[in-house]
């Protein structure tokens, strides 16, 4: 997800196609009615709490769609704002910054809502090597963008979906019988390119997904004390996740046990999004 990655241009040029299709439809109905198009305004963007911004460039992408203008980003995605710190001027026609105005506004105040929570999240982690993943709980349609905010907030991303890495999680265990099963079966299927993750619950599982060889140990809602053990008892040989219910408030805890990567779904799938405001001026400048 990197400026030259045109999968993720194209996909989120789909994702704003679809959000101009629900909210404009058939047209802007009060913006048709008395805004003249050729008006020209500056709108200025204000972050109204502190936190990180991301998604300007998505919002960009936005009124792109409806025209020319003059797009002046104030600061950079993955860069700290105050409360009342302006973050884009935009020079465009009134009826286009009407008609893509809540667009924007809602990618940026989710992205950046994101973001914040991230960036909020690392700095627990300072002092400690563990490195904060993101996970699969997205908004559906929105991965991409999830996952590109967590970048900007300092947090690092997991697999993108189900095609880049094999996590085999309790039902996947299940099926095959045991662990050492899963595992097994995986390993025979798959190229050894492939990284495979286990599930475990508690010390025993973790054992056996150290013997049957798997490459990343998740410790799924383990207490602190588990954990500190199976960090001691893999030593290294594989990489470890701590995963489950872990919160802003328990995290640096977790941290402190040397577990290598610490997943949290709530940094997407509850995310809390920053409040951003967009003002109008009569001056193009």
């Amino acid at each position: 997800m990197t400026k030259n990655n045109s999968m993720f241009y194209q996909h989120v040029d789909r994702l704003i196609t679809i959000a101009f299709e629900e909210d404009l439809f058939t047209g802007d109905l009060a913006t048709d009615a008395i805004i003249s198009k050729s008006k020209q305004v500056t709108a200025i963007m204000t972050a109204k709490a502190d936190g990180v911004i991301s998604g300007l460039e998505v919002a960009k992408m936005v009124i792109d769609k409806l025209g020319d203008n003059t797009f002046i980003p104030l600061v950079r995605d993955g860069e700290a704002v105050v409360k009342g710190q302006d973050i884009v001027k935009i020079i465009a026609p009134y009826a286009q910054l009407l008609s893509s105005e809540r667009i924007m506004l809602n990618f940026l105040q989710r992205m950046s809502g994101i973001a914040t929570m991230t960036a909020r999240c690392v700095a627990k982690l300072e002092g400690t090597h563990a490195r904060l993943l993101d996970t699969r709980k997205t908004l559906p349609g929105h991965r991409l963008t999830d996952k590109l905010a967590v970048r900007h907030g300092g947090g690092t991303n997991h697999r993108m979906g189900l095609y880049d890495m094999a996590m085999l999680k309790d039902n996947h265990i299940k099926a095959a019988g045991s662990i050492t099963d899963a595992v097994r079966q995986a390993k025979q299927s798959l190229p050894i390119s492939i990284q495979i993750e286990v599930e475990t619950k508690d010390i025993d599982e973790v054992r056996e997904a150290l013997a049957v060889g798997a490459d990343i140990i998740m410790l799924d809602n383990m207490s602190l004390e588990q954990m500190t053990e199976a960090v001691k008892l893999i030593d290294g040989r594989a990489k470890t996740e701590a995963s489950g219910n872990i919160t802003l408030e328990t995290i640096a805890g977790v941290a402190q046990t040397g577990v290598d990567f610490i997943s949290m779904g709530a940094l997407t799938h509850s995310v809390k999004a920053l409040d951003i405001s967009m003002n109008f001026t009569d001056h193009p400048y």
